[in-house]
């Protein structure tokens, strides 16, 4: 499968938002959770193609589908992060956290720095063995 985070559209990824959120829902209950006013015929349409992007699969329960999803949301937020990096700081995780604590610095709390540090020394420990 291509990277998931790039073969989706802005309501696609909203719909596995809804799925994520839910773990399983039929048309209608992902369409009263979406933004804007999206019609019935565009939603199913989108979990048609999702479905083949492989993103997400349903089952029948009597007249209706009910859709969950198959990329771990794990894999698909890794790769739209790899994404940011790769199109937004050159690839360069090092750019990523100087934006992150340069002009907002103020905003991160002493644990929150604390704990980047124990994620550094982590990462540190890992590279090492």
């Amino acid at each position: 499968m291509t990277s998931p985070h790039q073969t989706l559209s802005r309501r696609e990824r909203q719909i596995m938002d809804v799925l994520y959120r839910k773990g399983r829902a039929t048309a209608a209950e992902i369409m009263r959770e979406l933004p804007g006013d999206p019609s019935d015929s565009t939603v199913r349409t989108q979990l048609r193609v999702l479905e083949g992007k492989g993103h997400v699969r349903h089952e029948e329960l009597g007249l209706r589908y009910v859709y969950m999803p198959v990329v771990a949301r794990r894999a698909v937020r890794r790769s739209a992060l790899r994404h940011v990096v790769d199109t937004f700081f050159d690839g360069s995780v090092e750019k990523v956290v100087a934006a992150l604590l340069g002009g907002d610095r103020a905003r991160l709390t002493d644990e929150e720095l604390a704990r980047i540090a124990e994620l550094i020394d982590r990462a540190r420990k890992d590279e090492s063995r």
